[in-house]
């Protein structure tokens, strides 16, 4: 019988073994082909433009000899696949072209501007955690059982509202409110930690209120599980039993909605740092939309997307981690 147990036991610890490189095939398959997708999507971008893409950004008074200088510069007049090979080629070694308002390299751009980016998309992050976290765990305790209906009914509704407000719109009514009326932050730029203030809470409020709600089904339900019931019979102290069974399961099933959160705020920051001028990817994307300046379009959206398949993938790898048993499996 001991025999037995111990085969058995070693066969699952044999396929448990096997589900690991399986699983990070996988994701490495998956990411590649995103990957692929992405940079073949940017590079047709500039070729899917009605028209001559550089006579529209030069402008028609742009002499005929010089844009096709410029079309010769940047490799436009070449066969279709050359121009792709050339382009793959171009990204993996980080020459993406050069603006053609600026004369600039595109990396050279992107990476002035990039820092900036993160810095409020991950600054917004924490920002919503600490948000969320506090509040959904303190409304679910408050309202297990269906004890305050009314807590209940507010916080439904308000964190409905909140998070159904674009970030832009959000962003608008606190320049107003704050910028403007009231004069206690700055409105615009980069200077200083009061610059952030601002931006980070239009970002940051709207995936709170959505998390915190979230986070708030998913006490309710472990707070029902039977090991927190023996906890409870344990007369262990409430704060205990909260920080050291009750949140820490919540979290990590709140954590894919979290990883799905920072892609998104990596996407808001586009207009977020339109309004308030920030000196980030978000409004050079938008100025060289504005200016057709086709390559920094084409290289920003690149990294935009980079962006956000690397989130994915590291939630995936940390999910693995904390849950092995059912992330693994699943693949």
């Amino acid at each position: 019988m001991t025999t037995m147990a111990t085969r058995l036991a070693e066969d699952d610890a044999r396929v448990s073994d096997n589900r690991w490189p399986r699983f990070i095939l996988r994701r490495a398959g998956r990411l590649l082909v995103s990957l692929w997708v992405l940079i073949t999507a940017s590079f047709l971008m500039i070729h899917l433009v009605p028209g001559d893409p550089i006579r529209a950004a030069m402008g028609p008074n742009a002499s005929a000899e010089v844009v096709a200088s410029r079309r010769e510069s940047l490799g436009l007049n070449d066969p279709i696949w050359q121009q792709y090979l050339h382009y793959i080629q171009g990204v993996f070694t980080g020459d993406l072209g050069v603006s053609i308002q600026s004369q600039l390299p595109v990396s050279q751009i992107i990476a002035q501007r990039l820092p900036a980016t993160v810095t409020l998309a991950v600054l917004a992050f924490v920002v919503a955690m600490l948000i969320a976290i506090p509040i959904g765990m303190a409304v679910a305790i408050a309202t297990q059982r269906g004890r305050a209906r009314g807590l209940e009914l507010g916080f439904s509704s308000s964190s409905v509202l909140l998070g159904s407000i674009p970030e832009f719109l959000l962003a608008v009514a606190l320049v107003s409110v704050f910028g403007v009326q009231l004069g206690w932050l700055p409105v615009a730029g980069r200077e200083g930690p009061l610059s952030y203030i601002l931006p980070v809470l239009a970002l940051a409020l709207g995936p709170a209120a959505v998390l915190a709600r979230i986070l708030r089904i998913e006490v309710l339900s472990v707070l029902e599980t039977d090991f927190v019931r023996t906890a409870q019979s344990k007369r262990l102290r409430p704060r205990r039993i909260n920080m050291r069974h009750v949140l820490p399961n919540a979290v990590t099933a709140s954590l894919t909605l979290g990883g799905l959160l920072l892609s998104g705020l990596v996407a808001g920051t586009v207009l977020v740092e339109t309004v308030f001028a920030w000196p980030g990817l978000g409004s050079t994307i938008v100025g060289s939309i504005q200016t057709k300046d086709f390559p920094l379009v084409q290289g920003t959206v690149l990294v935009y997307g980079v962006g956000v398949l690397l989130v994915n993938t590291i939630v995936d790898a940390v999910l693995a981690v904390l849950d092995p048993q059912s992330t693994v499996a699943e693949g």
